[in-house]
């Protein structure tokens, strides 16, 4: 199986024997894994403790890096496959591609070398990681650019002068809090051109990893934390629907991904569930804008030119068309957003 899908708690040596299937509703659970679920729920962690995880969140991530430094990720190739029939991209493209939380590197080295055209921005909460990549013999300046970034509260715009065509999200909004799930694929959308892609994938609800933990790991509901301070959330399709149609994406495809990981040396063979969605940015309803505009003008600057009455309706005039311009902006900041 990917590395890139198994925790610092699970088996690094771990192999996917079944291919993903897709499938639109979640799996239905036994009566004990139903059980597990609920005594999960027993002993949730405190607000304190909640508290500290997530002022220590960056901490623990560099901690993480400290402890495997490359070695714990293989480089995901199996995501130039998929990558190039979600977003279509070959290797004589030109295009612009951020990926967020590039850890060091396993997604980001194999497409460049697979795809010619591409430039690569590569950003990470971990400074650690960020070292890692530019230390490593395959970083070229000429092709890519990586930098440390919360993408829950630092501008992307500061690293990358360009909108991007693509961006990634390859498990990595499962380590946010949950309440920041909205700012983060926000801050995607601002970066993105209008008609862009984002691709993602992440831990699917009841996925095997979910049921593992055990009493004490319990953050909130499908959010948890890992015994290195790692924390991990398992999506619904659609909670991962409303937040990106909440974030102006059009949702062009979401589902679950079922496999199972067999690792017959250490006894394991179990279902593993993740969740792939390819969210499209709304563009910009440039007819919407236009025909606001024509309303405006009609409705209040024009009914103005033909008042008679001296300063009185002058300054009525005045106000009208600031009130114009105020409406005729805002119309053009909501459809740059969506």
């Amino acid at each position: 199986m990917e590395k890139s899908v198994v925790s610092s708690e699970e088996y690094p040596t771990c192999r996917s024997v079944i291919e993903g299937i897709a499938s639109d509703t979640h799996r239905v659970l036994t009566e004990e894994e139903q059980s597990k679920l609920k005594k999960q729920d027993d002993s949730v962690l405190s607000e304190f403790k909640k508290l500290k995880l997530e002022a220590e969140a960056q901490k623990n991530w560099d901690l993480f890096y400290k402890r495997n430094d490359t070695r714990f990720f293989r480089d995901r190739h199996w995501t130039t496959r998929e990558f190039e029939l979600l977003v279509g991209i070959d290797g004589d493209a030109k295009k612009v591609l951020l990926e967020i939380g590039c850890g060091v590197g396993n997604f980001l080295f194999p497409l460049l070398e697979e795809n010619a055209g591409l430039f690569i921005y590569g950003c990470d909460f971990s400074p650690r990681a960020v070292e890692f990549v530019k230390g490593d013999p395959r970083f070229n300046e000429e092709r890519m650019k990586v930098f440390v970034c919360d993408i829950t509260k630092d501008r992307l715009e500061n690293n990358i002068p360009e909108l991007v065509d693509v961006v990634s999200l390859i498990f990595v909004l499962s380590a946010i809090h949950p309440d920041k799930f909205h700012q983060a694929l926000q801050s995607a959308a601002d970066v993105l051109k209008p008609g862009g892609v984002l691709v993602f994938r992440d831990y699917g609800l009841y996925d095997m990893a979910q049921l593992r933990f055990g009493r004490g790991n319990k953050i909130g509901e499908n959010f948890y934390v890992r015994q290195d301070g790692t924390r991990s959330y398992f999506f619904s399709v659609e909670c991962l629907k409303t937040l990106g149609t909440g974030a102006g994406f059009d949702v062009s495809s979401c589902h679950y991904v079922n496999r199972r990981t067999v690792n017959k040396k250490e006894g394991v063979d179990e279902p593993r569930i993740f969740v792939q969605a390819k969210f499209t940015k709304r563009g910009c309803k440039m007819q919407c804008c236009s025909l606001c505009f024509l309303g405006a003008l009609y409705l209040e600057v024009l009914p103005g030119r033909f008042n008679k009455g001296g300063v009185g309706n002058f300054r009525k005039d005045i106000v009208k068309v600031g009130l114009f311009w105020c409406r005729f902006l805002k119309c053009v900041c909501l459809t740059l957003r969506k």
